[in-house]
């Protein structure tokens, strides 16, 4: 009978996941030989190759397909052993601003779960400023935002570009002003937009402030106006027409992680916050 190491299997599965080597040598913690040591480690045992590694490409092999499902399955029946044994659940409290909000949270979020399950996790989505604010206080352990939205040092996750997005069937008549969209005041991306219009000399008139990402997103599918939107949520439907209108650039920002926690499981989860984000970079 074949006896497995968890550790080689976990880090077949990083590898599976992140098609890369760094990515998931980063997102366990580890160095790139390390990794290549366990995988090998694995393949022998199983007398199977299940990785298939050139200078520009990472994937599963044949075998490494067959073998994934199984291989989840045996880390999740690990974990769930170990979490009976565990006698403390720690909490995790994350914030994550609802204008960041996009397409690698819910990665994240599998992530964290199937990492530790004894890590109780906890997320809330507000504005910049109550995360901020709840982060000070210390009912947040970590929180995400954009940089615009606070001036102190951070984990930088990616980088965010912006644009001018509207829906194909917009048109802004000559001679009346811009119609815009908008998140609440509290957002920067709101005045970062309406400080571009007024140096360009553009003038606008905001038709609608939503609440969230989704809502604004409505207002523009719908037609009734353009909106500053980050590049990265763009849903393909919608058009940029920042050129098209002739609207001003409008300037970058990144999205930075906060938190001053240091223990071993919370360090092991804000490395797999971080290379969720940039892997969707």
């Amino acid at each position: 009978m074949v006896t497995l190491d968890v550790d080689a299997v976990r880090a077949f599965v990083v590898i599976a996941d992140s098609r890369s080597f760094t990515r998931a040598a980063e997102s366990l913690g580890t160095t790139q030989g390390a990794l290549s040591v366990k995988l090998k480690r694995l393949e022998d045992k199983l007398g199977q190759r299940l990785i298939e590694r050139t200078p520009r490409l990472v994937r599963l092999s044949s075998q490494g397909e067959l073998f994934i499902a199984a291989a989840r399955e045996f880390l999740d029946a690990h974990e769930r052993v170990v979490a009976s044994l565990t006698a403390t659940r720690k909490h995790f409290k994350i914030g994550i601003g609802c204008h960041v909000m996009g397409p690698e949270v819910p990665t994240l979020l599998a992530r964290l779960k199937s990492m530790d399950p004894g890590l109780l996790i906890e997320v809330s989505l507000d504005s910049s400023r109550a995360l901020l604010d709840n982060y000070a206080g210390g009912s947040l352990d970590a929180i995400i935002i954009r940089t615009e939205d606070d001036r102190r040092d951070g984990t930088v996750l990616c980088a965010e570009h912006f644009g001018w997005y509207a829906a194909p069937e917009f048109e802004s008549p000559a001679g009346e002003s811009l119609r815009l969209a908008n998140l609440s005041p509290q957002c920067g991306v709101r005045s970062i937009a309406e400080q571009a219009l007024d140096q360009a000399s553009i003038p606008w008139t905001e038709v609608f402030v939503g609440g969230g990402i989704a809502a604004v997103m409505a207002a523009i599918s719908a037609g009734l106006a353009v909106a500053a939107f980050p590049r990265r949520l763009a849903p393909p439907e919608l058009v940029e027409v920042g050129a098209i209108l002739g609207l001003p650039a409008l300037p970058s920002s990144a999205v930075v992680l906060h938190s001053e926690l240091r223990d071993k499981r919370t360090r092991e989860a804000l490395r797999t916050i971080a290379s969720a984000f940039r892997e969707h970079r």
